[in-house]
């Protein structure tokens, strides 16, 4: 009896977790209709990815880290103040923080490598970004643990702290395209 129970618990278990890879699969799926202009190259993980549990150094000089968002979908943008791509895009991440940004969302800054906070006040300033975090992540530790080769770089974190989506390169964050893919993540609980 007990063995038939645990068979029983065995086989519910492995169809709750093939349902729910199949879910993300046919979200995947659905989303891959979304993505036009910039959003092509936006990678869609079948799986979510684990993200670095490493501290980063927030404006004030404190320690942070990615889980300080938990419960929140997160658009993380890993980028330099030497980077003209990152200037370009900056405005755009701004726009969307103040279109999307709040409870369920968050646009989250991370300059990675050599970036003084002078340099990354000056940045945003220059750029007109009023209320984007000015993290670092200093000698690059993040960056490195989570792949990311080249800047900018930009993922799609869950509420559970998960990499979901991946776009490699700058893009217009506030475009329609842009908007509607992260609307249908957020709306799709990838």
């Amino acid at each position: 009896m007990v063995r038939k129970i645990l068979l029983t618990a065995a086989y519910i278990a492995a169809s709750l977790g093939a349902n729910a890879a199949m879910t993300l699969q046919a979200s995947a799926q659905d989303l891959s209709a979304l993505q036009v202009g910039e959003m092509r190259g936006l990678v869609i993980h079948a799986d979510p990815v684990t993200t670095s549990a490493l501290p980063y150094v927030q404006a004030d000089e404190t320690e942070g880290a990615l889980s300080d968002y938990a419960g929140q979908y997160v658009l993380l943008n890993f980028w330099a103040t030497w980077c003209a791509p990152c200037r370009e895009e900056m405005p755009s991440l701004q726009r969307l923080q103040d279109q999307m940004g709040g409870d369920t969302f968050q646009v989250v800054t991370l300059a990675t490598g050599r970036n003084p906070p002078q340099a990354i006040r000056r940045f945003f300033e220059e750029e007109g970004v009023t209320s984007l975090p000015q993290h670092r992540d200093i000698n690059q530790q993040i960056a490195r643990e989570m792949g990311i080769f080249g800047l900018p770089i930009t993922l799609v974190l869950d509420p559970e702290g998960q990499e979901i989506a991946r776009l490699r390169g700058d893009a217009h964050w506030d475009s329609p395209e842009a908007i509607a893919m992260l609307q249908a993540i957020m709306a799709s609980g990838s």
